[in-house]
């Protein structure tokens, strides 16, 4: 499998209607974000694809929600990066 092929998953944990966009933390295999929209017609959705492609260099279309569409609990693919890759670019001073 080539890097491009390469799908990563990670379970996400949204907190919508926050006052802005973040990363909170990756604990127990969950990422937790803030996500600035609320939960209404599929805004949040929207908003977290926009805010992981952004701060993971990737194109929107390479980060999309398989699971969790009404639940603030989503399994995200994100093509393109290994785990490591993606944790690397979300938490830049940490080490996993």
């Amino acid at each position: 499998m080539s890097p491009a092929e390469e799908e990563t998953r990670i379970t996400v944990k949204v907190n919508p209607n926050s006052p802005k966009n973040e990363v909170t933390g990756f604990a127990e295999g969950v990422l937790r974000v803030k996500i600035a929209a609320p939960p209404l017609r599929d805004k949040a959705n929207k908003e977290l694809v926009a805010f992981l492609s952004e701060r993971l260099g990737l194109p929107k279309d390479n980060v999309s929600i398989l699971k969790g569409h009404t639940s603030r609990n989503k399994l995200v693919a994100i093509r393109g990066l290994s785990q490591a890759q993606v944790m690397e670019r979300l938490f830049p001073q940490s080490r996993f």
